[in-house]
């Protein structure tokens, strides 16, 4: 049954979507989990080293790198090597830039870190799908009311730094994760539209898609941890 399931999904899949726009899938998706690698490794050197922490440096050269990868063209895969590289620079100071908030969760309970990546690559890989698979174009739709969301989060977040309201936090995060499950839709889709219109730059494509899976990860991150230290408050009492 599960051979059959999955040579079905694969016959879809190849109906679905031209071969040049699946083989530009690929790299998008190799691109993103070397960069998710890069992340990790990023993480783990705040964590675990002394090398270099989290902090307005690592903030800075990520901004640098992000900088650097968009406005260094994709002149028909010339310099590609460069920009894989800027990407994954990005990807391992965002992963630094994440260290403050994994040592937090980890003095909570650490398990938490292992079931927020679980259930950020069955959320990311269900909408992935899902927009594969849906009909075309339609979640392109989405992207006037992403980018308004997102425009809310940033005026609430502003709001909050005077009212420091833990309603308007939770609404913050909460939001804010429905709004990346959201892009993933949208990206992905749009990722699709744009390689049959003859872009084939899947480095940046695969940039769209990490800031979606890191998105969906930290709010994830924080939900568990905000969860679990109300156990621990009712177990005390």
């Amino acid at each position: 049954m599960a051979s059959e399931g999955i040579h079905r999904f694969v016959n879809t899949f190849n109906t679905k979507l031209e071969l040049p726009v699946q083989q530009h899938l690929k790299n998008v998706y190799a691109c993103l989990a070397m960069s998710t690698l890069a992340a990790g490794v990023g993480a783990s050197i705040h964590l675990f080293t002394d090398i270099l922490q989290a902090g307005f440096l690592s903030s800075i050269g990520a901004i640098a790198f992000f900088f650097l990868l968009i406005f260094t063209h994709d002149d028909n895969g010339k310099g590609m090597t460069k920009r894989v590289g800027y990407l994954l620079g990005f990807a391992s100071l965002t992963g630094m830039g994440m260290g403050p908030l994994l040592e937090h969760v980890m003095l909570v309970n650490p398990g938490i870190i292992v079931t927020a990546l679980i259930g950020t690559c069955v959320v990311f890989a269900s909408f992935t799908i899902c927009a594969i698979f849906s009909e075309r174009r339609k979640w392109l739709y989405l992207g006037g009311v992403l980018f308004a969301l997102l425009n809310s989060l940033m005026l609430m977040s502003l709001a909050n730094i005077f009212f420091g309201s833990t309603i308007l936090w939770n609404a913050q995060i909460y939001i804010g994760l429905l709004a990346m499950c959201g892009f993933v839709l949208y990206d992905t889709q749009a990722i699709i539209e744009k390689r049959r219109m003859g872009s084939k730059d899947f480095v940046a494509h695969s940039l769209d898609l990490f800031v979606d899976f890191i998105g969906i990860f930290k709010r994830l991150l924080i939900i568990l941890t905000q969860k679990e230290q109300e156990q621990q408050k009712k177990r005390k009492n």
